[in-house]
């Protein structure tokens, strides 16, 4: 990175940061700082709701997911549009009506307290942990490519999110996402305009399709019914579904977004903005990636793009091996672009020439055979290493394709989306615990400022352990995949309790309680024997089954055991 490049970094980093603070300071009560005084505008609400799921995972791992398998990934989405319409429909009027602080303050005037409770516990151990990850992911990649020490990069992005959301609360974490979308999208923006720039002269966007396509890229859509297809329509539609329902609908997170709104129908539209922009924004993330693989059909590769990974390679046994194997795919780089220039002067007359399109698809496929070995090699010489290098695709693009400023612009997008995740984690594990734990156990009433300053003891207590837990994440192998199945096993359960708050009027507080203990503990079971016997169901499915499992016993329960109780609903 060039003296440019920092300042740039620097600048938009501590503009956020500043702005953030300055815009939001001295709120005046528990109100103004948790729902932001109900003053915001519904593309305020969206661009929040928006900024809060696009992570740093997502500017990370979504290129890469697309240069390795294609566009097939945008299916996984297909069902949060729907999400968002039951939702705005069902959700937000019964949370605004209500007046709560949190979702899970609903299931009190619905249920019960200890409901209340149990729901609120759940979602503070999986946000605890998924608000460290949010800081860990991107300090750990950054620190690999560019040489930077994990624990001081943990501890900066942790503390820049700290500063405004202990500053400014809600209002601080809505200003603060609008500019953070708006350096996102930018250097995206430049980004896929400037790979289309790099591709040969006589090379249009058309043809760069016409490659992606050739190597399998654009399969868009996936029809199939074959449980071993990763990504299909039909699991796009379901799973999707019930995942965005799970997310947006009971995470604190995400509800806190849209509880500041305005209005009810302020609200509604900014959860109706992000289901009409989410799948565009994903698929514009993934075309980008696309776009980096058809650049590299033209420009030197890496056997692996773990910076990491090369340099284990360097100190071991095997490294001439590996060196041999990288031979191997300098000549098959120079093979593929004179292939592929071939190609791209067939299609300007108007030609797919399918005996070219035969011999691309041969290339790629050599290549990701001399990957594989070469994964192989990398596990050889240290078993601990991680072979699976999507997530450092763009990165490697980054640093060493785009030129000055823009390199500083790009890490401040993935820092900007990292922050913008962070604070809004932190403002809803700071909120549930006071408003939910703290203040609902107390057995004396408190002033507004007491309940003010306890909810700003709380973001900097959870922006601590966030901080802790990205500093320890070196200790845990497979981090990323830890957090997503914890998060699955505990999703499920909460939707479940949710759902039947909303929908099933005649189920009352003890067997809904009683329900979730036992659907959680069965959930527990279930993952356990899934570890133990190794089968292969996949985690996510633990979302549906909770879901399912919670409403199902608590119906059965209703009719069994509590029939001749009177129901008491929050209409």
């Amino acid at each position: 990175m060039q003296l440019f490049d920092w300042i740039v970094l620097i600048v938009t980093l501590l503009f956020i940061v500043g702005y953030g603070s300055w815009k939001t300071k001295g709120s005046k009560n528990v109100e103004d700082f948790i729902l932001g005084n109900n003053e915001t505008p519904w593309y305020t609400v969206g661009l929040s709701v928006m900024a809060t799921q696009a992570s740093a995972i997502t500017f990370l791992s979504t290129p890469g997911q697309a240069y390795h398998d294609g566009m097939g990934f945008v299916q996984f989405y297909f069902g949060l549009p729907i999400a968002m319409i039951v939702i705005c429909v069902t959700f937000i009027p019964l949370y605004h009506k209500n007046k709560v602080f949190t979702a899970y303050e609903f299931l009190e005037k619905r249920f019960d307290v200890k409901t209340r409770s149990l729901a609120a516990i759940l979602f503070l151990v999986q946000r605890g942990l998924g608000t460290g990850l949010t800081i860990y992911a991107p300090a750990i990649i950054l620190s690999a490519l560019l040489g930077w020490n994990l624990t001081i990069m943990n501890i900066i992005i942790g503390l820049m999110v700290i500063v405004y959301t202990f500053s400014g609360g809600t209002k601080a974490v809505n200003v603060t996402q609008k500019q953070q979308m708006f350096v996102i999208m930018s250097g995206m923006l430049i980004t896929f305009f400037l790979i289309l720039h790099y591709l040969p002269n006589d090379m249009t966007f058309t043809s760069a399709l016409h490659i992606a396509g050739a190597n399998d890229k654009m399969n868009i859509v996936n029809f199939s019914f074959d449980p071993e297809e990763k990504y299909t329509f039909w699991s796009g539609i379901t799973g999707g579904f019930f995942l965005a329902l799970a997310y947006f609908g009971t995470d604190q997170s995400q509800v806190g977004r849209y509880l500041s709104g305005k209005s009810v129908r302020e609200s509604q539209m900014g959860l109706i903005m992000n289901g009409l922009l989410k799948v565009p924004m994903q698929f514009f993330i993934l075309l980008t990636g696309v776009m980096v693989f058809v650049f590299f059909q033209f420009n030197p590769v890496p056997l692996n793009f773990n910076p990491n990974n090369k340099l284990v390679i360097e100190k071991s046994a095997f490294k001439e091996e590996y060196h041999a194997l990288e031979k191997k795919l300098n000549t098959l780089s120079e093979d593929k672009k004179v292939i592929n220039l071939l190609y791209i002067d067939q299609l300007n007359q108007d030609y797919d020439n399918p005996i070219l399109r035969k011999e691309l698809v041969a290339l790629s496929n050599k290549e990701k055979d001399l990957r594989d070995r070469a994964k192989e090699i990398i596990s050889k010489a240290d078993s601990t290493s991680e072979t699976n290098d999507k997530d450092y695709v763009f990165f490697h693009f980054i640093l060493h394709y785009l030129p000055k400023g823009l390199i500083g612009l790009l890490l401040a997008v993935i820092l900007s989306a990292a922050m913008s995740s962070t604070a809004s984690g932190l403002n809803a594990l700071a909120s549930t615990t006071a408003i939910d734990i703290y203040k609902r156990n107390l057995k004396t009433e408190k002033s507004e400022k007491h309940y003010l300053n306890a909810t700003k003891f709380f973001t900097l207590f959870w922006g601590i352990i966030a901080i802790l837990f990205a500093c320890v994440g070196t200790l845990f192998e497979n981090l990323i995949q830890l957090v997503n199945i914890i998060g699955s096993i505990f999703y499920g359960t909460v939707l479940g309790i949710f759902l039947v708050g909303f929908y099933l009027r005649r189920v009352q507080a003890k067997p809904m309680f009683y329900s979730a203990i036992i659907s959680q503990l069965t959930i527990f079971g279930i993952y356990y024997y899934m570890i133990y016997e190794q089968e292969k169901l996949g985690y996510l499915w633990l979302n549906f089954i909770g879901a399912i499992l919670t409403i199902v016993l608590s119906l059965l329960m209703q009719l069994l055991f509590f029939r001749k109780q009177k129901v008491d609903i929050a209409e």
